[in-house]
C-alpha cells in the first residue's frame, strides 16, 4: 500500500528534470509556431483594447490605459500559456500519446511526472509573459529593468495555474470537458482580477471574491513592478500563489495515482 502512495510523490529532487527535458526537446521542433501562438491573443488585446478603448478611457491609476493593460496582460499571458499546456498537451501525453505510461516503466514516479509537467508549463508561461513584457518595454510602457524583477513572479504564476489545471487534467474524462474550465474559471478570472480594468470599479461583492483569485495576486505583484511603483503586501501575494502551487499539486498527484494505478 505504501508503494502506491509513494508513487504519487516525487522519488527525488532531480527526476523531474528528465520529464521537463523530454517536453523541451519535443517543443523545439515547433518552437516558433508555439511562441507566436502564445503571443497572438495578448497582443490582440494589447493593441485592440489598448489603442482603441484607451483613446476613450484616457489614464488609469495615473498611467495611460495601454500601460495599465500591458502589465495585466503579462500575468494573463502566463496564466493562459501554462493552462493550455497542462490541460491539452499534458492530457495528450497522459492519454492518447501514451507518453506517461512509457515514462512510468522507468524509475520516474507520478509525482516526478507532475513536477516535470508543472515546471515545463511554468517555462512556457515565462516565455509568454516575458514576450508581452518585451513588447511593452519596446513601446515605452514598461522599463526594461522591470522585466528582470517580474520574471520570478511570471514563473510562479505559471506554476500556480499549471498546478490548478493539473487537477482538471486528472479529473477530465476527455478533451471536451476542458471548455468548461476555460469558460467558467479562466475567462471570468481575466475580467475579475484587475487585468483589463481596476478592481475598485467592481461591485463590493466581486471585490471580495477577487481577493481569493490567483491572477489578482499575480497582477498585484507584476503591475507595480512594471510601472516602477512599490509593491504592497508582497508576502501576502507570494504566499497566496505558493498555496495555489502546493495544494493542487498534492491533490492532482493523488488523483492521477488513482487514475493511472488503480
Amino acid at each position: 500500500m505504501w508503494k502506491l502512495y509513494a508513487a504519487a510523490l516525487p522519488a527525488n529532487v532531480w527526476n523531474w528534470v528528465s520529464v521537463w527535458r523530454r517536453n523541451y526537446l519535443a517543443w523545439k521542433k515547433v518552437a516558433l509556431a508555439s511562441i507566436l501562438g502564445n503571443l497572438a491573443d495578448p497582443l490582440i488585446y494589447l493593441f485592440g483594447l489598448g489603442t482603441g478603448l484607451g483613446m476613450m478611457v484616457g489614464r488609469v491609476d495615473g498611467v495611460s490605459y495601454i500601460a495599465f493593460l500591458a502589465a495585466g496582460l503579462v500575468a494573463t499571458s502566463a496564466m493562459s500559456a501554462s493552462t493550455s499546456e497542462t490541460v491539452y498537451a499534458a492530457f495528450a501525453r497522459m492519454r492518447s500519446q501514451g507518453t506517461w505510461e512509457a515514462i512510468l516503466y522507468t524509475q520516474v514516479t507520478i509525482g516526478d511526472i507532475v513536477v516535470g509537467e508543472l515546471a515545463w508549463a511554468a517555462t512556457k508561461a515565462s516565455l509568454a509573459g516575458t514576450g508581452i513584457g518585451i513588447v511593452a518595454a519596446m513601446l515605452g510602457y514598461a522599463e526594461w529593468s522591470s522585466l528582470l524583477y517580474a520574471l520570478p513572479i511570471i514563473a510562479l504564476t505559471g506554476l500556480a495555474f499549471a498546478s490548478l489545471a493539473m487537477v482538471v487534467t486528472a479529473l477530465a474524462p476527455s478533451y471536451d470537458y476542458f471548455i468548461f474550465y476555460q469558460t467558467l474559471v479562466i475567462t471570468p478570472m481575466l475580467f475579475l482580477s484587475g487585468a483589463v480594468f481596476p478592481v475598485d470599479q467592481l461591485p463590493g461583492a466581486f471585490q471580495q471574491v477577487t481577493r481569493f483569485l490567483p491572477l489578482a495576486h499575480s497582477i498585484e505583484l507584476i503591475r507595480p513592478t512594471m510601472l516602477g511603483r512599490p509593491v504592497i503586501d508582497v508576502g501576502l501575494h507570494i504566499g497566496a500563489l505558493c498555496i495555489y502551487v502546493v495544494v493542487p499539486f498534492f491533490l492532482s498527484a493523488a488523483l492521477l495515482r488513482r487514475r493511472l494505478m488503480p
